[in-house]
């Protein structure tokens, strides 16, 4: 794009030979595509769910934050507001939750579902945690759970052929939007004992 006009890249202006497509470039994918940011081990320590908790709540893209359990923004969202609720303990598994932690994970997603549905209007949502690796959990160490927002016609070809997903908002947008409009009552101090 032309910072000076806001247009297309003029093909013929290009190396190569024109060939009358016009590309959208995603450079930030890139970071995702190669796991730039992916921790180098499982544990605690590498861990960007267990660091998010410890900075600023904007600068980690921390929504809402409960007793046993937080609200993040998906830095590499599926569509704008793609959401996840992770406990603050580091563990990897459903089964490992404690009672409380899987009544806080519940409570969260039901809380960040009237959030999304309150200032996006979505017509669906996809929810669901992935468990290991091979279920494509990109960050399998730590549970996490996708509250992902939908539309009729979200989908379109550019996931597919583009590897790429072409998103209105900045994350930073989004993130202010969605901690504005979570209800006080759902947000609580972050406890003595994390990760």
């Amino acid at each position: 794009m032309d910072e000076h006009d806001g247009g297309l890249e003029d093909p013929a202006s290009l190396p190569g030979t024109p060939d009358g497509f016009e590309r959208l470039w995603t450079p930030h994918r890139m970071a995702y595509i190669t796991g730039q940011d992916k921790p180098a081990d499982d544990g605690a320590g590498e861990c960007p769910f267990c660091r998010a908790q410890d900075r600023p709540d904007e600068d980690g893209l921390v929504v809402a934050r409960g007793e046993r359990a937080f609200v993040v923004l998906n830095l590499y969202p599926y569509n704008p507001g793609h959401l996840m609720v992770l406990p603050y303990r580091h563990v990897a598994d459903y089964t490992d939750l404690d009672l409380a932690e899987t009544h806080e994970v519940a409570a969260l997603t039901r809380t960040a579902m009237r959030v999304l549905r309150a200032i996006s209007a979505p017509h669906g949502f996809n929810i669901g945690l992935n468990q290991g690796p091979v279920a494509g959990a990109g960050m399998a160490a730590h549970l996490h759970q996708h509250v992902v927002p939908r539309w009729g016609g979200d989908a379109n070809f550019l996931p597919i052929i583009g590897r790429t997903k072409a998103l209105p908002e900045l994350l930073g947008d989004t993130w202010a939007r969605l901690a504005t409009a979570w209800p006080e009552g759902m947000a609580g101090s972050r406890p003595e004992e994390t990760c």
